[in-house]
């Protein structure tokens, strides 16, 4: 189900109008847990199940880490956390391509190895609910939070319809406490929300898909030799296309949330305005960044006691390569993130030997490597 329809105009009058009717709080989550089930199905059906798997094993193998005082056990259970959901994001979004590349090895070797034909269907926004999933269980693990005191109030958490097929990344912390206690929209919230669904929409409709994407699509699908200034309007054209594209969803995902009386973080904050590819990145996406750098950068950088520069360089590219291929199962994607990863190693570098950079330099440099490299999410294969 797509905000920009007239179905989730009427699906969401219907939502707002149950969770401002005189019911019980636990019947109010329940309408929500039930209107988040109908607005994933609306998708796909079937792909519900992946939902409730994540769901029930994760419930579960929090709490018995929580309870469990052995750290052996409780290692093995996060492994097993881990490898329900990383399996199943493998299995559906890396499947045919690890496959692929299998097949191009064995060829290397002389070995002319044919895969089965991989029909299997991307679940929509499976990317973005197993990092909510996973980092319930490895904030109990860490003891950074308590399991949730309500299955439903879990349930719900994973499944908000606003942000579960696009963002941003909730954490735990942050959102299942707002399910314990009743909660709905003032007046002034209300019309704040629908005024953001209003301004995410207009981005996604008119401006990322009614603007830029034509012109974006004119150049990348051109079987002509351009222009440079051809070339260079359509890469600009895309760059604008992405930001309103993402920056749209989350910014209807926030505001109707607000119009039921939640609060979701902020995922984009100005971008194009960064001056240096770490403001970037403080800008950009801004909770995938934050569940990355305490997931991923923060994680791997203890797994040494001594933190050397060269350390930090390295982690740095790592994490940025996950974030790659979070984004898409392509070489051009690790690609994306491997860029990324090196430009904010020099930004380190850069910083920590206190090199001189004026701003509107820093903003030129930062803005024109930003976009070169978001063609790579234009272009999806080396040939284009």
């Amino acid at each position: 189900m797509l905000f920009n329809s007239l179905t989730f105009v009427v699906f969401f009058a219907i939502i707002l109008a149950l969770h401002n009717a005189p019911f019980s709080w636990r019947t109010k989550k329940f309408n929500l847990l039930t209107a988040s089930y109908l607005f994933y199905a609306a998708w796909n059906p079937p792909f519900v199940v992946l939902l409730w798997i994540s769901t029930v094993v994760d419930w579960h193998v929090a709490r018995w880490i929580y309870e469990e005082d052995r750290q052996a056990r409780r290692r093995m259970l996060l492994i097993l956390s881990l490898l329900v959901n990383l399996g199943i994001l493998g299995f559906f979004k890396y499947g045919n391509f690890l496959l692929e590349n299998w097949q191009t090895l064995m060829a290397t070797f002389g070995i002319d190895y044919q895969p089965p034909g991989w029909n299997i269907i991307l679940p929509v926004g499976i990317s973005f609910y197993t990092f909510q999933t996973m980092a319930y269980s490895l904030d109990i693990y860490l003891h950074r939070a308590k399991p949730a005191k309500s299955f439903l109030d879990f349930a719900l958490f994973v499944t908000f319809f606003p942000q579960l097929v696009a963002g941003p990344i909730v954490r735990p912390t942050h959102l299942i406490p707002q399910f314990e206690q009743e909660r709905r929209a003032t007046k002034a919230m209300l019309l704040w929300g629908l005024g953001l669904m209003t301004i995410g929409i207009f981005q996604k409709v008119v401006i990322a898909d009614g603007l830029l994407a034509p012109a974006a699509e004119d150049v990348f699908s051109s079987t002509e030799t351009l222009r440079f200034a051809d070339a260079w309007l359509g890469t600009l054209a895309f760059s604008g296309q992405i930001f309103s594209d993402f920056a749209g969803y989350s910014t209807t995902a926030i505001g109707a949330s607000m119009a039921l009386g939640f609060s979701l973080p902020t995922n984009f904050r100005f971008p194009y305005a960064a001056i240096g590819f770490s403001d970037f990145w403080q800008r950009w996406h801004m909770t995938l960044t934050r569940f990355l750098t305490t997931y991923v950068f923060s994680a791997t950088l203890r797994l040494r006691r001594s933190i050397s520069l060269f350390w930090v360089a390295a982690v740095t590219i790592l994490t940025m390569l996950v974030s790659g291929i979070w984004h898409g199962a392509t070489w051009v994607f690790i690609l994306f993130g491997l860029s990324h990863g090196i430009a904010l190693v020099v930004n380190r570098v850069w910083r920590n030997y206190h090199l001189p950079m004026w701003p509107v330099l820093g903003w030129g440099i930062t803005f024109v490597f930003v976009t070169v490299v978001n063609v790579l999410f234009r272009a999806e294969t080396w040939d284009g």
